[in-house]
């Protein structure tokens, strides 16, 4: 096969719907799914045999290439360029996208499309890793890199956030022990089971105030001292409710598309974020459409191991034209 560019794309996600552990002992989130994203461009063919990224220091990404390239016997080794509108450490999932992308760029300069399960196989290896690589927003065992399941499409959302400054580092977050006791996994089980049904009837208000309780309970990972307030507020000014980067410094208002009072909950979200933040910016859920909705569904017996801001102008049209597996 004559080698040719790859590219591939991923969408990023607004922190989490919800976040935490089941009654059988599964860490689990939900993904909110948002239009900004990573793109990767990869550049087949390195005398060496080396994959080299751009920017340097993309190490993740680096080591799925050269893992899905040593099975390959065509071409070795590349160039590998990863442009993203996402920050890191802020739990918008810019690590997870920058893989996926990663990935499809590789399969693309191979001439095929890689699926969802395949990517998770990819990724399994690296670190835990957000469901970015499937379609709309999905409950995705992230320490597992598994799908646990798929909810409907969710309704429209503008996502206001404010950041409270610094990084979190996903690993070594996800590596901590989390004091949950039973009742908690049965409270997440049920938030998880309400919310799949919210999605499927656009409950927009239930989603939001499932969000809201994710928030309220993910305190005891990590102390966010402006939630409280964040959450009074939104309620005063009609939020549908608050949802949280569980992993990262990013606290939310979540706001329809439909709300006829649109433009004033807008500039009031933006007001209650500029309060407890250094940083403030807008980002509005991303919906996906043919053929990526109808990307299928991986085996049962890979679902489950046992029973249970608008895109900046760098990538905007990468993210709409890129055909390795690019969200539409």
């Amino acid at each position: 096969m004559t080698a040719r560019i790859g590219v591939g794309s991923a969408f990023g996600s607004c922190g989490e719907l919800l976040q935490g552990v089941t009654s059988d002992d599964r860490d689990f989130l939900v993904t909110l799914p948002i239009r900004q994203g990573s793109v990767a461009v990869f550049e087949p063919g390195a005398p060496d045999g080396a994959v080299v990224t751009q920017p340097p220091g993309k190490s993740k990404s680096q080591r799925v290439a050269e893992h899905m390239l040593a099975r390959a016997r065509d071409h070795r080794g590349g160039r590998l360029t990863l442009i993203s509108d996402l920050p890191e450490g802020k739990g918008l999932a810019s690590s997870t996208a920058d893989l996926v992308a990663t990935a499809r760029a590789v399969a693309d300069a191979h001439g095929r499309r890689i699926t969802a399960w395949e990517i998770e196989d990819e990724l399994r290896a690296i670190e835990p890793s957000d469901g970015v690589m499937y379609p709309g927003s999905v409950a995705f065992c992230h320490r597992e890199v598994r799908l646990l399941t798929r909810l409907a499409p969710l309704p429209p959302l503008t996502i206001v956030t404010g950041d409270e400054g610094g990084r979190v580092d996903t690993i070594e977050f996800n590596r901590a022990e989390k004091p949950f006791t039973r009742a908690d996994k049965r409270e997440y089980t049920g938030l998880l089971t309400a919310l799949t049904a919210a999605a499927a009837r656009g409950d927009v208000r239930d989603i939001g105030e499932i969000a809201t309780r994710s928030a309220q309970l993910s305190t005891v990972l990590r102390a966010r001292p402006h939630l409280d307030f964040a959450i009074a507020a939104a309620r005063e000014m009609g939020a549908l409710g608050v949802l949280v980067a569980h992993s990262g410094t990013t606290t939310g208002l979540l706001i329809a598309d439909d709300d006829p009072r649109y433009p004033a909950k807008l500039c009031a979200a933006q007001d209650i974020a500029a309060a407890f933040a250094t940083d403030v910016h807008i980002h509005r859920s991303w919906r996906p459409g043919p053929p990526d909705r109808l990307d299928p569904s991986p085996p049962v017996s890979a679902v489950r191991s046992r029973p249970v801001s608008e895109p900046g102008p760098r990538i905007a049209t990468a993210l709409t034209d890129a055909t390795a597996g690019s969200p539409r």
